[in-house]
């Protein structure tokens, strides 16, 4: 520190303005915590508000209308084919952050956190330098690093901003529709990303470097979505590589290996989606006590505190899935836990949407992975081909499945694959939690028609007492 600096006094330092880092800032401050929130973008919100969650459900969901549009002439009521205006499509995006953005901002002002643009770096376990226009010093009692993370590269590829090898955010600024898109990669992002672009019109290629899309999922759940998804995409191929990829001012050619025909293609864009790196590098964690993996995940315990007893860790810098939902529940923990409180991350489940169309969603323990491990359970589905209200919206093509104990009756996990799955899920998430059995969900009476009515169906069929399917034979 140098002489003569003025060094800012306070009770909690938060590194990183996302869902994690805002979360524990707003649960601190009303605890009556003096907090500092220290983020390099003018308004909080970070990754999942500027260039993941909000802009690429923003464009989801006008992707879902589009789709909406065509089915319904099937009901009798045809549109006009949809006519695209991307700068109305951008500046509709950009307003949905620009709402989002000012709100957080106004709750950062009323509840009297003080709010510095800039990049902390810790010089110790009490102190960071802010690096913005001036540098600043501050001291603090406890500090929680929530920096989020950042695309994973392609190994050996360097995309430039503006380029045509494009990352996640790339992707979401949304220059053009490409005629040609390669999507490397078959996890969440680029299927949703890969579905907006192929609604807009581009001829979408997708691959994956192993036999399966949607690693994790259940088999029965990801069957109608890639369904739906091998109509809208130009192609699949699974266990396929980049053997080569070299841009230039009009494309980018493309060399594979694996399963595919065409060894070589050239594209107007390729969009990476390979996972992502967290960012706990460059913020002075070797001046702390702070440890990370291997992988360069900071490890922490239940409270989300890190081998540094001054210093917390949340979000995507940690290990464990990188949803923004489970960071704002560890942004809470770990500023309950600083405030003196007996606050644990201790969650049976953590939900996790797929926003296709049609949408998964999960929780809990899954088909699959009761195999895997050896669990007894017994799997319970209900079609949305009973369901009266999909029917009557046109997509029957959905399913609701639940995982149960056999013995207890306890659920243990649900799938559900349709229309708005992921508003559905927290009726799961709820009943997992708090230990419910098939027959509390099914003697809870759900209003009809309705799709939610699917996951009371669903564990009435384990019960053998479903209204709209055959009980199963014993």
């Amino acid at each position: 520190m140098v002489m003569g600096e003025f060094t800012q006094e306070t009770d909690l330092l938060v590194i990183g303005g996302g869902p994690g880092g805002y979360a524990a800032a707003f649960r601190a401050a009303d605890l009556g915590l003096d907090v500092t929130l220290v983020e390099m973008a003018p308004e909080p919100g970070g990754v999942c508000l500027y260039t993941g969650c909000i802009p690429s459900k923003t464009l989801l969901y006008v992707t879902e209308l589009m789709h909406d549009a065509r089915r319904s002439s099937g009901m009798g009521i045809t549109f006009e084919e949809p006519k695209i205006d991307l700068g109305m499509l951008r500046a509709w995006k950009n307003t949905v952050i620009g709402k989002l953005a000012k709100g957080l901002s106004g709750l950062v002002q009323r509840r009297g956190i003080l709010y510095i643009r800039g990049k902390a770096t810790f010089e110790d376990s009490n102190h960071a330098r802010v690096q913005n226009g001036a540098s600043s010093h501050i001291r603090f009692k406890h500090a929680i690093i929530a920096t989020g993370s950042r695309p994973r590269p392609l190994a050996g590829v360097a995309g430039k901003a503006g380029g045509r090898i494009m990352d996640s955010t790339g992707a979401l600024e949304l220059t053009d529709i490409p005629k040609r898109l390669l999507v490397v990669g078959g996890g969440f992002v680029g299927l949703e990303l890969g579905s907006v672009y192929a609604s807009l019109g581009s001829k979408v290629s997708l691959i994956e470097g192993n036999g399966q899309f949607m690693h994790g999922i259940d088999s029965d759940l990801s069957r109608p979505v890639l369904d739906r998804l091998k109509e809208l995409f130009d192609s699949f191929h699974y266990n396929t590589q980049i053997e080569s990829i070299q841009e230039d001012e009009s494309g980018v050619d493309v060399t594979f290996q694996g399963d595919i025909p065409s060894k070589s293609q050239r594209f107007d864009r390729v969009l990476v989606s390979i996972g992502r790196l967290p960012n706990s590098e460059g913020i002075g964690l070797e001046n702390t006590g702070v440890k990370t993996d291997e992988q360069g995940f900071i490890l922490t315990d239940r409270q989300r505190r890190t081998s540094d007893e001054k210093i917390f860790a949340i979000g995507d810098v940690t290990d464990g899935a990188m949803l923004a939902h489970k960071a704002m529940h560890e942004g809470k923990v770990a500023a309950e836990a600083i405030a003196g409180m007996a606050s644990f991350f201790d969650f049976q489940t953590i939900p996790a949407v797929l926003y296709t169309d049609p949408q998964i969603a999960v929780c809990g323990l899954s088909e699959e992975a009761a195999k895997k491990r050896g669990i007894k359970i017994k799997v319970s589905r209900f079609p949305w081909a009973a369901s009266g209200r999909a029917v009557s919206m046109g997509v029957s093509a959905g399913m609701t499945k639940m995982i149960i104990d056999p013995d207890t009756q306890r659920v243990l996990g649900v799938g559900i694959v349709g229309r708005d799955a992921g508003e559905m899920i927290a009726e799961g998430v709820l009943a997992i939690e708090m230990g419910a059995l098939a027959e509390d969900v099914s003697l809870s009476i759900h209003p009809h028609p309705t799709l939610s009515e699917a996951e009371e169906e669903a564990a009435g069929a384990f019960l053998g007492s479903s209204t709209h399917i055959l009980p199963q034979k014993k």
